[in-house]
């Protein structure tokens, strides 16, 4: 029968990590190492992500090009006279 068991094996057990080196040049190297990895990962998006931009885009340039347009507003007591008059949009 063996002496050795799982519980001994783990208290025998030695890292040989750089995270966890007493060396502080290397435990920082390897830090900045995983952070820089972490950092310039682009972001997965999913195709639904990537097709609203492309209609929300759409929908942009195609009110970019349409022309504008006024509207006026008149509006009239019961003795027909003006009581108010709106006007919005741009005047060219």
């Amino acid at each position: 029968m063996s002496d050795t068991t799982p519980l001994t094996e783990l208290a025998n057990f030695v890292a040989k990590s750089p995270l966890v080196s007493h060396d502080e040049f290397e435990h920082r190297t390897a830090v900045n190492a995983i952070a820089d990895n972490l950092a310039f990962r682009p972001a997965r998006q999913k195709v639904t992500d990537l097709l609203s931009i492309v209609m929300a885009l759409s929908a942009r340039t195609r009110r970019m090009v349409q022309p504008t347009i006024e509207v006026d507003l008149d509006v009239f007591s019961p003795n027909n006279k003006r009581a108010v008059k709106l006007r919005f949009g741009q005047s060219q």
